[in-house]
């Protein structure tokens, strides 16, 4: 197994993660980026309005040799009318 942080970005803003999760394959790690993301990504959703409308999300993922992998989102309102 193999000890994986999961560092959340919102915008400009990097959340660190300092316990990190023992994990059996890079599959299962994959597979926690992707719902981490998907929860960060439902709460601000919520946020974006249209004097907020984009937001740019990021889960980057590293082991004690470094960088993994990093996943995105953005989200964006535009009206037209």
């Amino acid at each position: 197994m193999r000890r994986y942080f999961f560092d959340q970005r919102e915008g400009d803003e990097m959340i660190p993660d300092e316990q990190g999760i023992d994990l059996v394959s890079l599959v299962a790690m994959q597979h926690e980026a992707t719902l981490a993301l998907a929860h960060l990504a439902k709460d601000e959703v919520r946020r974006c309005t249209v004097d907020a409308p984009a937001r740019r999300l990021a889960t980057n993922v590293r082991d004690e040799d470094g960088p993994v992998l990093r996943a995105t989102f953005t989200f964006e309102i535009r009206r037209f009318q």
